[in-house]
């Protein structure tokens, strides 16, 4: 049971598997890795939050980040999933986010051992509002540098009014695990003779080149941080 699950020493390299971060497919697959965890949540850019509301499941994609063992999540302090989680010493809202990256479409002899290459993570926990208006800041921050690396420094930030219409949930990295599937086809040794492509089709991000907005001002250059994406 979620209420009766006691809490474990953090270890270092590692996270504690419990019940819920224990998959009962390719379990093979899974790891615990603090390292390869941050590592698939720092690459990536949205990430989707579920939970229940009205006693239905919801999803909802949305942007992310971590800080250290943290996560975050923004959005409208009118967003219904925001005005859930309430504050400091309420409850929270039990919620499970997960990211993943696909690394490779993998194309068998059969239809059955058709798959993809992939990393990712999945955290379950109670997520809550964050209130403090420091660690705000910081979390912003921190939002905007995850579309960007560096945005943030190059960036207004925001005023009063727009830090009282936005929300940040804090979701800790406790329950959490990584899922990775790489290498080639596995097709049944009967079918490996059938005239029928097999592989794997890699899947990468490429940016593409930056467009300046027309209202730019004069003598605005293109930041270096762009140039390397």
């Amino acid at each position: 049971m979620q209420g009766t699950r006691q809490p474990t020493p953090p270890s270092a390299t590692a996270y504690t598997p419990s019940d819920r971060t224990v998959p009962t497919r390719s379990a093979q697959r899974a790891s615990y890795d603090r390292e390869l965890v941050h590592s698939i949540l720092d690459e990536g850019h949205v990430c989707h939050l579920g939970f229940v509301r009205d006693g239905a499941p919801v999803v909802l994609p949305t942007l992310y980040c971590r800080v250290g063992e943290r996560l975050y999540v923004h959005g409208s302090t009118g967003s219904r999933p925001l005005r859930m989680t309430g504050g400091e010493t309420d409850p929270g809202l039990a919620v499970c986010l997960t990211v993943t990256h696909v690394d490779g479409l993998v194309l068998a002899r059969s239809a059955f051992h058709h798959s993809i290459n992939y990393r990712s993570v999945v955290v379950h926990g109670v997520a809550r509002q964050v209130t403090d208006p420091e660690e705000k800041r910081t979390a912003l921050d921190a939002l905007v540098d995850q579309v960007v690396a560096g945005r943030s420094r190059d960036s207004r930030p925001a005023d009063k009014k727009e830090l009282a219409a936005t929300a940040v949930i804090r979701l800790d990295l406790d329950e959490v695990s990584a899922k990775v599937r790489t290498g080639g086809v596995s097709d049944e040794p009967e079918d490996l003779s059938l005239p029928h492509w097999a592989g794997v089709v890699p899947v990468r991000v490429q940016y593409g080149t930056p467009l300046p907005d027309p209202g730019l001002a004069p003598g605005t250059e293109l930041p270096d941080y762009l140039g390397t994406l």
